[in-house]
């Protein structure tokens, strides 16, 4: 266990309304790591993930009790400013939505907001961006072009750029290559483990093979619950110490 771990969940509990959907889980995740929480549908995992940067606060009914902390900070505290929240802790989603602008306009919106108006520095954020997210090849000389313009899998390369010309310390994704063809996915894949090396990465995959392709360390969760986190190896190679996560894993449910 990191003993000074990016992000540390503690008793962390989440309900919508009256209806529980995380109980009480414990959970550290390292800094420059690729770590992917997987389970079947109604597991609470995207809302996890939207807990980590307080994007579940939008739904009205909304409650967490519990803590996560960032860098030893609770981001539940009332000192937390929400917007430095999510700049540091960076979303994208399973459906990639571009603007309905440019693709160059998309990538500088988000450091267009935080004031940064110079041209030259734009121009560097957007090319430094496009190229972690592995799409300044594909796009370096059309960037003017309209961003819904782009393929299905270019668009969420675009989304992930949009996420980092942010420059965030965390990033969280959840099913980004779920309606994406295998070339897509694996163009996807390769810039995340490239991206680890600078950012912390925390993924709900498209699959298992997914989780077990990618991931240095993942957890199973099930109804809400933890039920098993380790390596890579822990839990997709070794026999496991739950039987139920390999019951999922082996395909016997979900």
């Amino acid at each position: 266990m990191d003993r000074n771990p990016k992000i540390s969940i503690r008793d962390f509990n989440f309900f919508f309304d009256k209806k529980q959907v995380i109980f009480d889980l414990n959970l550290d995740i390292s800094k420059n790591e690729i770590f992917a929480v997987f389970g079947p549908a109604g597991s609470g995992i995207t809302t996890l993930l939207r807990a980590l940067n307080r994007l579940v606060e939008m739904t009205s009914d909304a409650k967490a009790q519990g803590e996560i902390l960032l860098d030893g900070k609770s981001i539940y505290s009332e000192n937390m400013n929400v917007t430095d929240l999510r700049r540091k802790v960076g979303m994208v989603f399973d459906v990639p939505t571009p603007l309905p602008i440019s693709i160059f306009e998309n990538i500088v919106y988000g450091p267009r907001l935080s004031g940064i108006r110079n041209k030259s520095e734009l121009n560097d954020i957007a090319e430094k961006a496009l190229r972690e997210a592995a799409l300044w090849d594909d796009v370096k000389d059309r960037l003017n072009i309209a961003a819904m313009s782009l393929s299905g899998g270019q668009q969420q390369r675009l989304c992930i750029a949009r996420v980092l010309a942010l420059k965030p310390e965390v990033v969280l994704l959840d099913r980004p290559c779920s309606g994406l063809d295998p070339i897509s996915t694996a163009k996807i894949e390769e810039s995340l483990i490239q991206l680890k090396k600078q950012f912390t990465i925390i993924i709900a995959p498209h699959n298992i093979q997914q989780a077990a392709r990618i991931s240095d360390r993942a957890a199973f969760m099930l109804l809400g619950h933890l039920i098993e986190e380790g390596t890579n190896e822990d839990i997709f190679v070794k026999a496991n110490k739950d039987s139920r996560t390999n019951d999922y894993i082996t395909g016997r449910f979900g």
